[in-house]
């Protein structure tokens, strides 16, 4: 795919979605690195209606940290892996209070030493919560990267890095969330909705559905 078709691209998702934003909803920093961390193999519908109830209840690393891991299970027990994502909050919030003043740090490698913070996470955060143009490369990303042609790659490291190198400047920081609910909403997995797809002329993907 060359420059210009990717432009287009973006353009596109641009005039679509002026202001994209994440489906999680969060007011701090910190509420948005929680909710992250809940969201892996769960929905952001799943994740919202947990963290409705725990975040007015708790929503720093110490009043979480008050909680205890036995009663945030009980906040969390409706999302998957509930029990493994309750024991990496925990140790996530101790951290936090211990080594960065209950602040959420604003720096990768800081970030990914969190339990249960990983690349992808790390990437919402920068991204999200600290407006820096970085992109976590998820399912959807993935997928849309390699059907489209825009950046294919054999994993989501490369997906990103390409990414990164072949999206102009000024869409970057949107590009994440542009990417994520053009896959989520459009161009899905079993069957891609081509017919409503506002890129379809511009996507080089061959067994296009239209209807």
């Amino acid at each position: 795919m060359n420059a210009n078709k990717r432009r287009e691209i973006f353009e596109r998702f641009r005039q679509e979605n002026p202001k994209p934003t994440t489906e999680l909803n969060y007011k701090s920093p910190f509420e948005l690195l929680i909710a992250v961390i809940l969201s892996a193999q769960a929905t952001d519908v799943s994740v919202n209606k947990a963290t409705k109830a725990l975040f007015p209840v708790a929503n720093t690393p110490g009043e979480i940290l008050k909680l205890g891991e036995r009663t945030l299970k009980q906040y969390i027990k409706t999302i998957g892996l509930f029990n493994t994502k309750a024991k990496n909050i925990i140790k996530t919030c101790q951290i936090l209070k211990n080594q960065y003043h209950s602040e959420v740090p604003q720096e990768r490698a800081a970030l990914e030493a969190l339990p249960g913070v990983g690349r992808k996470t790390a990437n919402v955060i920068l991204n999200t919560a600290f407006g820096q143009p970085t992109i976590a490369v998820d399912t959807h990303i993935f997928r849309v990267s390699n059907r489209t042609h825009i950046a294919p790659g054999k994993n989501v490291l490369e997906v990103e890095k390409k990414l990164l190198k072949v999206i102009p400047d000024e869409f970057k920081l949107d590009a994440h969330h542009w990417l994520i609910l053009h896959g989520r909403y459009v161009c899905l997995a079993r069957k891609p909705r081509c017919g409503a797809c506002v890129i379809s002329d511009l996507c080089e993907f061959k067994d296009k559905i239209i209807e």
